[in-house]
């Protein structure tokens, strides 16, 4: 599944908002998600006027859930790449 294209999967009608950046039900992170989908078409701007999406995951648990991309934790990958050993 592509995770820009334009028509939402059956699968979130169903998800609940996530307000921590992990499954609801199980804790599992977006990493381990089976499926996402990234809602394009409609970005909210924040007090900075940056944009934000929706980011939708289906959890190997079963449990569909988004969270607002802004709400991210950051990661690691740009100190390591930049560091190699």
């Amino acid at each position: 599944m592509d995770a820009f294209t334009p028509i939402p999967p059956n699968w979130t009608t169903q998800a609940t908002h996530a307000y921590e950046f992990c499954c609801p039900k199980c804790r599992s992170s977006s990493l381990e998600a089976v499926q996402v989908w990234i809602n394009r078409r409609s970005p909210v701007l924040t007090e900075q006027n940056r944009r934000k999406w929706q980011e939708f995951y289906e959890c190997h648990c079963g449990c569909a859930w988004w969270a607002w991309s802004s709400d991210r934790p950051p990661t690691d990958l740009s100190s390591s790449q930049d560091n190699p050993i």
